[in-house]
């Protein structure tokens, strides 16, 4: 009686887990692309899938053959092979198939690994879009250089034209994670990573810190809202109209462990993101120069020192190791 109970039990457990997860198309959004670098992390994991599930399926079929074919059974007269050690057949198959498909899976994930290079640009017609990420304790700050805007936990964008999110950080190291869009990478203090993106349709993406970093990283979320062209045109215009500058002084209180609610400006002080770059000067991962037209049109030089600019545009060029997970 309470064998068949515990069996019953299981088989409903299992059913209502098929229920439960047949609705989470919608709940897990990394199953939901709207851009082109999400769809081919989602091809990526359905084939890693698929091919993990050559091995596994039989490898539990035969599991519960062997369990239910070798059960004791008093009445059943089971050959009895004691000195059986080895058979050349049944090795070659369950060493062969694993290594074909180790082998297929590996010449796969090559593939995707370099077409999906973070510091890629995406070939596209459009210019990209530039944003400067700087992640804090426990908010996001973003810049525009071209637009000479910042927010706070948001961000605007148009919808297809290509995202540059050159990122750092002030604060421990974290992770940019806008799931439907694309994989996430860190940030990380002494050092600016690169990251494209585009977004194929308009829409509210979440976003989020990814990373553990200390008490309130469970509120490091914003809202990547993908718009026309015209819409973000506007929605800038109205951030330069309406909102306040954002100081030297301001981003040193912005910076002060803390949550904040979405906030916007309508100007940076120049060269901010660069600085927040070199203030951690001990790293030099290289030479160049961290150059970026401002909103006069006058190309600007930003760190004019070797030991200052090795850290700011050098860096962009050592994500190789982070990937688009």
């Amino acid at each position: 009686m309470m064998k068949g109970l515990r069996r019953l039990t299981a088989v409903l457990s299992l059913f209502a887990m098929t229920i439960l997860m047949a609705g989470c198309s919608d709940k897990v959004v990394v199953l939901n692309p709207k851009g082109e670098i999400g769809k081919h992390q989602l091809d990526l994991i359905i084939i890693s899938t698929v091919l993990c599930l050559v091995i596994i399926v039989p490898v539990l079929i035969l599991t519960f053959y062997i369990v239910w074919k070798y059960r004791h059974n008093s009445k059943k007269a089971t050959k009895y092979e004691p000195e059986w050690e080895h058979s050349t057949k049944l090795e070659t198959i369950w060493w062969s198939i694993p290594i074909v498909i180790i082998a297929i899976l590996a010449a796969v994930t090559i593939k995707y690994t370099h077409m999906l290079e973070p510091s890629k640009p995406l070939e596209h017609e459009a210019k990209p879009i530039v944003i400067q990420v700087t992640s804090l304790d426990w908010k996001w700050l973003f810049q525009y250089p071209d637009q000479g805007i910042a927010t706070v936990n948001y961000i605007q964008f148009p919808d297809n034209v290509p995202v540059e999110f050159q990122l750092t950080s002030d604060a421990p190291m974290n992770s940019f994670w806008i799931p439907q869009l694309g994989g996430q990478i860190y940030t990380m203090s002494g050092m600016a990573m690169k990251l494209h993106l585009i977004a194929e349709e308009p829409g509210d993406y979440m976003g989020m810190g990814a990373n553990f970093s200390g008490r309130d990283f469970g509120k490091m979320e914003f809202t990547a809202k993908a718009t026309s062209q015209a819409e973000f045109d506007a929605w800038v215009q109205q951030v330069k109209d309406s909102s306040p500058a954002l100081t030297t002084e301001g981003y040193e209180q912005l910076a002060i462990p803390g949550v904040s609610e979405v906030e916007t400006f309508s100007s940076i002080p120049e060269g901010l993101f660069n600085k927040i770059v070199n203030k951690y000067g001990a790293h030099n991962h290289g030479s160049g120069s961290a150059e970026h037209t401002d909103n006069s049109g006058e190309t600007t030089n930003e760190g004019a020192t070797e030991h200052e600019h090795g850290n700011a545009e050098a860096t962009m060029n050592h994500e190789g190791h982070v990937g688009h997970e």
